[in-house]
Parts: structure tokens; sequence; C-alpha cells
């Protein structure tokens, strides 16, 4: 059993004040964000989606990796990108959708066999299962 660790800092209000995000390992250490890192084209900042992009791309390429080494087959290369939409729902958000785009080089497999071992890799990731509620995580996965 594994447990990773993250902390966040916020001082003032609501769109005027501004976070810092920490994690255990220092990757991030007090990283800056707030209102306009969200909601608008702020730039100097990150995000809660922005990192779970990065955490959704980053556990579905590990599981993609690992479903192929446990088929016999070596990857040599993987790139993937996640694109988490937050919507505006009633006077709330909703992060309504989760867009993963792999493409990778595994030598030796067929594109059938390909695209099961990135569905199973996508269905069987823990931050995909983390984030069943969310209404579509789609995959487009495509064999170089």
């Amino acid at each position: 059993m594994t447990e990773k660790t993250a902390s966040v800092h916020w001082e003032g209000q609501g769109k005027t004040g501004q976070g810092e995000i920490s994690t255990e390992t220092g990757a991030l250490k007090r990283y800056p964000y707030g209102f306009a890192s969200r909601f608008e084209d702020d730039r100097r900042g990150t995000n809660p989606e922005e990192i779970l992009a990065a955490a959704h791309a980053a556990c579905f390429t590990m599981a993609f990796s690992f479903a192929c080494d446990k088929a016999g087959l070596a990857t040599t290369a993987i790139d993937t990108k996640a694109s988490v939409r937050l919507s505006k729902q009633g006077d709330g958000f909703v992060i309504d959708r989760i867009a993963l785009t792999m493409q990778a080089t595994v030598p030796g497999i067929d594109e059938a066999t390909f695209q099961q071992i990135a569905a199973a890799a996508k269905r069987e990731c823990p931050l995909s299962k983390a984030l069943a509620s969310v209404a579509e995580i789609t995959l487009q996965a495509t064999l170089s």
C-alpha cells in the first residue's frame, strides 16, 4: 500500500485570494494558483484541473506500459496528453470530460491488440477508477 500527499496554503478571499500547492516529493513546491490561473488566462500559476490532467495522463501511461509488459510487448515510447474540461453547472462547476490522447511505439504489436490494451489501461488505471463520476472519459490511441 502506498500513500502520497500534497498540501495547499491559501490566503485571501475567493477571486482575490492566492494559493500555493506543494507535493511531498517537491515536484511542486509552493507553486502558485488562484482564480486567474484557473478561470482566466494567467499562465504564472497552475490549477486543480491541470494537475488532475497531469496525474491522469501519467497514471494511464504507466498502466498501458505495464499492460504491454504483461502481454510480452516492450513499449519504446509513449506520449500522452489529457485534457480536463471544467464546465459551469448551476451555481458551481463540474469536471464533465477528460480526453486522453496517446501515441505509442510498441514494436511487434498489431492494431487490434494495441487498441485492446489501451482501452483496458484506460479502464483499469487507478485514476480512471477514482474519476468514475466524470461523465465522459475518452481515449484516442495511435500506434506509431
